[in-house]
């Protein structure tokens, strides 16, 4: 494998701009610059309870929380998604409200795409299965698309991966 990408995104209304836990998004600092917070390493943007309860006001549909069989259905569906494309799954884990993953792929591909993939084939299975949610879908929009450079990176993704729930 060319690349190796940490693959990160969230459930529909589950992690939003603003949230205590904190966020990963783009943040204005008091002299008007944008940083976007989405750095191995770097903690996340920090509470802000006013943005969050903007982005909740504008939710089209009820926070989406996966269960264990939702799990039973994305898990396989990321494997064949990423046999379909000739990339590596190398480790992946559906929480309640996010799911993580590290993929190995062949050449330089957007790493937006392989986001997109992902997401569009898991959705595409849930749909199948369970209604298709009030907000139309089951994940935020975008997502957090880290490049593992280092072997170091690579080893240190698989195993924070593999520590979750």
């Amino acid at each position: 494998m060319d690349r190796n990408w940490f693959l990160t995104w969230s459930t529909y209304g589950s992690r939003l701009p603003g949230d205590a836990r904190g966020f990963v998004s783009n943040i204005r600092h008091p002299d008007g610059k944008g940083t976007r917070i989405n750095e191995p390493g770097v903690p996340p943007a920090e509470n802000m309870p006013a943005l969050r309860e903007y982005h909740e006001s504008r939710l089209k549909g009820s926070v989406i929380r996966l269960g264990v069989e939702h799990a039973k259905d994305v898990l396989p569906q990321l494997h064949e998604t990423a046999a379909y494309r000739d990339w590596v799954l190398l480790v992946a884990s559906v929480m309640a409200d996010h799911i993580h993953l590290i993929v190995g792929v062949l050449g330089d591909p957007e790493p937006t795409d392989l986001l997109r993939d992902f997401k569009s084939y898991a959705s595409r299975r849930l749909n199948a299965k369970w209604a298709k949610p009030q907000s139309g879908t089951w994940w935020t929009e975008g997502g957090s698309k880290r490049k593992l450079a280092e072997l170091e990176d690579k080893i240190n993704g698989i195993s924070y991966v593999q520590r979750q729930p």
